[in-house]
C-alpha cells in the first residue's frame, strides 16, 4: 500500500522530494527496503498535519508542504500537481481538493464530507451534512438544482501556516463534525480549493481494499495484449 502511493507520489511534477512519515518502524523499514525515504515521528500526534510539522523540522527552506494520506494507493499525480499549482498564488496559505457530486449515495454518505465554496474558490465550510439545505426542495433532487462538492482529503500548506495551525486549540466545529480542517477556518485561515474530476479510492474498510484490487484487475491489459 505504502509503496504504491510513493511510487504515485513520485510521478508528480511538482514535488521535489517524497517522505514517508510514520510512528511504525515495519513502515520504515519497509519504505527504505523499496528505496524511499522514510522519517520517524512521535507516535502522540493526534492528527497527519501534526506529523508533517514535525518533519518538517529535518528540512531547511521548504516553502510547500504536501499532505499525501497513506492509504490512497491510486492517487493520480496530477491531483498533487493540480494542488500544488494553487501556490503560484502567494495568498495562498492552504490548500485542498474538492470533487463535484453527482451521485445521491455521496452527497447522504457522512464519510464523505461536503464542503462549500466561495466565489474566490476558497471553502466556507466542511460538512458531514448536504450544504447548503435546499427548503423546499425534495431531498432526492437536490442535484437537479445545485452544485454540491466532496472533499478529497490531500492538503498542501505553507511551512509558516503548517507551523501556526498545529498550535491552535481544537474548535467547537472541529468537535462537532471530527474534521480537522474547521479548525482552520474557524480560527481565521483561508482554504484555497480546487476542482479534480479524479476519482479517489481512499482505504478505510477491507471493502475499500478490494474495490482497488477490483479495480486494478480490470486495468491489467488481457494475456497476450
Amino acid at each position: 500500500m505504502i509503496q504504491r502511493v510513493v511510487d504515485q507520489a513520485r510521478k508528480s511534477k511538482q514535488l521535489d522530494e517524497v517522505v514517508v512519515a510514520t510512528d511504525d518502524t515495519r513502515i520504515e523499514h519497509h519504505v527504505k527496503a523499496f528505496g524511499g525515504n522514510a522519517i520517524m515521528t512521535s507516535d502522540q500526534h493526534p492528527s497527519g498535519t501534526d506529523r508533517c510539522r514535525e518533519v518538517l523540522h529535518h528540512f531547511e527552506k521548504v516553502d510547500v508542504v504536501v499532505n499525501i494520506q497513506g492509504d490512497e494507493p491510486l492517487i493520480p499525480p496530477e491531483q498533487i500537481d493540480t494542488l500544488v499549482q494553487c501556490f503560484q498564488s502567494q495568498d495562498t496559505q492552504i490548500a485542498t481538493l474538492v470533487k463535484p457530486i453527482r451521485s445521491e449515495e455521496i452527497l447522504r454518505d457522512v464519510n464523505k464530507p461536503k464542503v462549500l465554496l466561495n466565489q474566490k474558490q476558497e471553502a466556507i465550510y466542511f460538512s458531514r451534512t448536504p450544504l447548503p439545505h435546499l427548503k423546499d426542495v425534495p431531498q432526492g433532487e437536490w442535484l437537479k438544482h445545485h452544485a454540491y462538492w466532496q472533499h478529497i482529503g490531500i492538503y498542501a500548506y505553507r511551512s509558516q501556516a503548517l507551523k501556526t495551525i498545529t498550535q491552535l486549540a481544537p474548535s467547537s466545529f472541529e468537535e462537532a463534525e471530527s474534521l480537522e480542517q474547521l479548525r482552520w477556518i474557524q480560527s481565521g485561515f483561508k482554504v484555497r480549493v480546487a476542482t479534480t474530476e479524479h476519482t479517489s479510492f481512499p482505504v478505510d474498510t477491507p471493502q475499500d481494499l478490494q474495490r482497488v484490487v477490483d479495480y486494478l484487475n480490470q486495468a491489467k491489459p488481457e494475456h497476450g495484449h
